[in-house]
């Protein structure tokens, strides 16, 4: 048999101790630093309130000299130019962080307001996605058939086919009259090569609209005359209403009117590449720390005293300890 005995309960009690010193010690050293603290900004309370005072004065006239303001432009690709002007967004973005001034002189950009970020996102809308196209809402049952919906709705190869898209650029300093999202626009519909699908597909709309009007006007005189058939012989008008498909002839014509009303909308939203549907400008940016540098900068000064100071105690201990070990 074991003659060991089991010493547990002394060594919980120890362990107990020594936690409990050990928490002792932390408070204490808390205390410390919050009495050295305290004690610090007694004795340095002129340093330190020049400091805050000097940081919040240039804070305050950076706040008011050096604004931010972001500027939205929703426009409508046309053409299938979704591609391309995401394209050239990303150009657009490129250029600004390489600081390109003979680029953006050439679109007819000046330095002022200046140009910080450009950015695209689309409006993500599933209605008008699916809307009269069967084929997207096929392709949205198939994908979303393995797939939560709304990541699906967010994924590359699905926002490259919403309608609308919202272009955004941030400035420093105001854009007059909106010439800047002007400038941006007119550089992003100089494309030889969608100028000449836009040509050609104003015309096929036309040339469309023509045809389903005479359509429509072919469709009339048949009414026409199945009207005044019917007056003569209200029989006939029977026979008529069952063999010659008189409530598909209705539907096709209103299919044809509801056609040419897309059509005509078409013409006005194809007038350019990239239509611009609606643009506001010169929105104070509140998501940076602009406005906020009368509060930012006391502080960092106050931390940058701080250190520099510990910077020095350190040097000086450390120097000392070696002139020491030296000798």
């Amino acid at each position: 048999m074991s003659t060991k005995v089991p010493h547990n309960n002394e060594d919980q009690e120890i362990d107990l101790a020594q936690i409990s010193k050990k928490i002792g010690n932390f408070f204490d050293r808390i205390s410390a630093s919050v009495f050295r603290t305290i004690q610090f900004f007694i004795h340095n309370w002129i340093i330190v309130l020049i400091l805050v005072v000097a940081g919040f004065g240039i804070g305050m006239f950076l706040d008011k000299t050096q604004k931010s303001y972001d500027n939205q432009v929703i426009v409508k690709p046309n053409f299938g130019s979704v591609d391309y002007l995401y394209s050239k967004v990303d150009l657009i973005q490129s250029k600004i962080q390489i600081q390109d001034t003979v680029f953006f002189k050439s679109i007819g950009i000046s330095g002022v307001p200046k140009l910080t970020k450009i950015s695209i996102e689309p409006i993500v809308d599933v209605f008008k996605f699916v809307n009269n196209n069967e084929q997207n809402l096929e392709v949205l049952k198939l994908i979303t058939a393995n797939g939560d919906l709304k990541s699906v709705i967010k994924e590359t190869t699905t926002t490259k086919n919403y309608p609308y898209y919202i272009i955004t650029f941030s400035t420093k300093g105001l854009s007059k009259d909106g010439n800047l999202a002007k400038a941006l626009l007119n550089y992003i519909n100089s494309s030889k090569y969608y100028a000449d699908i836009q040509k050609i597909s104003i015309n096929n709309i036309r040339q469309k609209i023509k045809q389903n009007e005479e359509i429509v006007s072919q469709i009339d005189g048949i009414l026409l005359k199945i009207s005044s058939s019917g007056n003569a012989n209200q029989d006939k008008l029977v026979y008529n209403n069952e063999n010659m498909q008189l409530n598909d002839i209705i539907k096709t014509k209103d299919e044809l009117l509801r056609e040419n009303a897309n059509f005509k909308v078409d013409l006005i939203t194809s007038d350019k590449i990239v239509k611009d549907s609606s643009v506001v400008t010169n929105m104070e940016s509140t998501s940076s720390i602009k406005g906020r540098l009368k509060i930012i900068l006391p502080v960092l000064f106050v931390l940058i005293y701080l250190f520099s100071l510990r910077s020095v105690r350190f040097y000086k201990k450390q120097a000392a300890l070696d002139k020491i070990k030296k000798s």
